[in-house]
């Protein structure tokens, strides 16, 4: 066998871990409450995300209202509970919002964090012969359809003077990706961190190309626009979104640390779990929603409507809330290194 296989064990972590980037996952049913008082916040999660953050910078103590959270197990069927107003509000990755305005939901995006895009990437084989993006025509690709690595992978092909007909895509969710490309069956894979951490980790690929420069390396909390509608709940996202930027804060400067809690929540190895924090998590800063943000997005949007993956236009900016934006800095604001 020319590349080792990857232990049928790791892979149900990974499955856990399709994040907010894309997929057609279906939503978790766990749910738990933090905190006291008459409102309740109801909050849509996934493995490892803003609970565990939260909990492990300390950010859920003295809490005067209620969180529900609601486990998924990635971002669309997050965004969808969003849209039927069964969840307040919640944090996915920078595809999914586009998806879901295109599909005309009732969501604002009300919150963002700039991080690196290092951890987006095409990955290949340590044996292939390919040295850059523009010398993958005609090879086989493997991406997850709609995800933020979906993109990526279109945009890098671009870049190189090449476009998604040039190559052969194979959409595959990240389990069956993983076994694809750890078994040959495809030349490259577009991928996410921390599945990019766990290929580079076990030794058993490299980069080809990142999305640094790419891509926005942008991540949100969206939330129903009838919940902020709420003074009640306004003034609780209020509260939310602060501790949330507070944790981040947070995990920038404890990385070991978040990395033994995140590993533990998802189980994901402590190794690639402290290599995911190093390259992506801990080098978002939090950022206003601002119009550069917005152009970036519809940027997104237009490529996949282009390729009539989205329907119609999309009109992006009728999607935000900047009323949460304080004095954050501009969504161009470099990431931490």
């Amino acid at each position: 066998m020319r590349r080792r296989l990857v232990p049928a064990a790791l892979l149900l972590p990974f499955a856990l871990l399709l994040t907010a980037c894309g997929g057609n996952s279906s939503a978790g049913t766990g749910t738990e409450t933090d905190g006291k008082g008459s409102v309740t916040l109801n909050v849509g999660d996934q493995k490892g995300g803003s609970a565990a953050i939260l909990r492990a910078a300390g950010e859920l103590k003295n809490l005067n209202y209620k969180i529900k959270w609601s486990t998924f197990t990635s971002g669309p069927p997050l965004l969808e509970a969003v849209n039927a107003g069964a969840v307040d509000i919640g944090g996915v990755g920078n595809t999914p919002p586009v998806f879901a305005a295109g599909a005309g939901s009732k969501i604002s995006v009300v919150a963002a964090w700039h991080g690196t895009s290092k951890g987006d990437a095409i990955l290949v084989p340590n044996d292939s012969k390919l040295t850059g993006p523009g010398r993958l025509k005609g090879r086989s690709i493997a991406v997850a359809q709609g995800s933020s690595a979906h993109y990526q992978l279109i945009a890098s092909l671009k870049a190189a003077g090449l476009s998604l007909s040039d190559v052969h895509v194979k959409y595959l969710q990240p389990a069956d990706a993983l076994a694809a490309f750890t078994s040959g069956k495809v030349d490259a894979w577009a991928v996410w961190d921390p599945y990019t951490s766990q290929i580079l980790q076990a030794k058993q690929g490299r980069v080809l190309t990142t999305g640094e420069g790419i891509t926005n390396g942008l991540t949100f909390q969206v939330a129903a626009p009838a919940a902020l509608k709420d003074p009640k709940k306004s003034a609780v996202v209020k509260d939310y979104l602060t501790r949330l930027r507070r944790a981040q804060v947070w995990v920038y400067s404890h990385q070991q640390e978040w990395a033994k809690v995140w590993a533990k929540d998802t189980g994901l190895p402590y190794d690639v779990a402290l290599a995911s924090v190093k390259r992506t998590n801990a080098t978002r800063v939090a950022v206003a929603v601002d119009k550069p943000l917005v152009a970036s997005e519809q940027q997104i949007a237009d490529a996949f409507t282009e390729l009539k993956l989205i329907p119609n236009k999309v009109d992006f900016g009728g999607f935000v809330d900047t009323r949460f934006n304080g004095d954050l800095p501009p969504s161009t604001t470099p990431a931490k290194r």
